[in-house]
C-alpha cells in the first residue's frame, strides 16, 4: 500500500478519535478542569487529523504518476 493511501487512514482515525473526545464531554460553564482538558484534547486531536488527510492527500497526488525512467544507449 503507498504511503499517502496509509497517512490518509490515520488521518480519518485521528479526526474520528476527536470527536468522539470532543462530544463525550458534556458542555457546561462549571465543567471540572479533567473534562475540560478531555474536551480541549479532542479538539487539538481532531485538528491534527485534519492536517494529516491534507499532507496524505497531497503525498498521493504528488506520488500517483510517476513517470518511468528510460535508460538511452549512447553509442559513439
Amino acid at each position: 500500500m503507498k504511503s499517502g493511501v496509509v497517512i490518509i487512514v490515520a488521518g480519518v482515525i485521528m479526526i474520528l478519535c476527536g470527536l468522539v473526545l470532543f462530544y463525550a464531554v458534556q458542555s457546561s460553564p462549571q465543567i471540572e478542569s479533567f473534562f475540560r482538558t478531555i474536551r480541549h484534547a479532542g479538539t487539538f486531536i481532531g485538528l491534527l487529523g485534519m492536517g494529516v488527510t491534507l499532507a496524505g492527500v497531497l503525498l498521493y497526488l504528488i506520488n500517483r504518476n510517476q513517470p518511468q525512467i528510460q535508460d538511452f544507449d549512447v553509442r559513439e
